[in-house]
């Protein structure tokens, strides 16, 4: 049930935070020529960061002349390869909960459905972990290429001492870290349905047969040795008995010798 309810929101959370993400930082550059000077330089990037086609124009405090820049990195790869699987997840978790919930029934013939929920919760946990994981480490590149003193660095006129280049705000980066953290439960929320899910399937209920033979026949041959052992003592003790009556017999019959003996006399 928890897989149910909180796959299709963990799923959402994620690609929502990192597919709509939109940032901008502004610089400053105050040229020892006051005219020359560019005070508010807004860089804006968004998903999916391919930063190196971000362009940006500053001043080189050299008369009227200005520069055309870049930043610095694509890492596109990693955050589309996130937000791909986090869609994927959030269908297929809307498809799974309408079937265990209309279609029960057919989920549980032939053994096929589990088998193949067990199959893609694996494949889903396993690149849930692999996507966050390469998702993290884009972001931190992200965050050091969009570092306002690392882009104020690419500009040349903040190379000469006599101008004065300084960050007036830095991109807000609070959402992509929620998109980490997101990514993370859900391969969590995904590992630990593995094993509801194995449950279901055929492999389990075949292992525990194979568990409850050997225990079945144990206690089988427990109670066939139990009731030799039964059948055993009566014969024994019948025997026993037989053997102690005849010596009796025996020994009652000796005296009738001598006193017919004695009456023949």
């Amino acid at each position: 049930m928890c897989m149910v309810i909180f796959a299709p929101l963990f799923a959402i959370f994620a690609f929502a935070t990192c597919g709509g993400y939109s940032g901008a930082l502004r610089l400053s550059v105050d040229c020892a020529n006051k005219t020359e000077s560019d005070l508010s330089i807004d860089i804006d990037f968004a998903y999916p960061f391919r930063l190196h086609q971000v362009t940006f124009e500053v001043p080189t405090c050299e008369g009227k002349r200005r520069e055309k820049l870049a930043l610095i990195g694509d890492f596109s790869s990693s955050a589309e390869f996130f937000v791909t699987i986090a869609v994927f997840a959030f269908l297929y978790s809307l498809a799974a909960t309408v079937v265990y919930i209309f279609f029960q029934n057919k989920y549980r013939e032939n053994n096929r459905g589990p088998l193949i929920d067990f199959i893609v919760t694996v494949v889903f946990s396993f690149l849930w972990l692999v996507g966050s994981s390469a998702w993290a480490k884009g972001l931190s590149d992200v965050k050091v290429a969009t570092d306002p003193k690392e882009v104020l660095l690419l500009m040349s006129a903040c190379k000469q001492q006599s101008n004065k280049c300084m960050a007036v705000h830095s991109p807000v980066m609070s959402s992509l870290n929620t998109s980490v953290v997101f990514g993370f439960l859900n391969f969590v929320l995904w590992a630990g349905n593995i094993w509801f899910v194995f449950k279901e399937t055929g492999w389990h209920s075949s292992g525990q047969r194979h568990l409850s033979d050997p225990m079945e026949k144990q206690s089988s041959s427990y109670g066939h040795g139990g009731y030799n052992r039964d059948s055993y003592g009566p014969s024994g003790g019948y025997n026993q008995s037989a053997n102690l009556g005849q010596p009796a017999e025996e020994f009652g019959q000796q005296p009738s010798g001598p006193t017919s003996f004695a009456n023949q006399i």
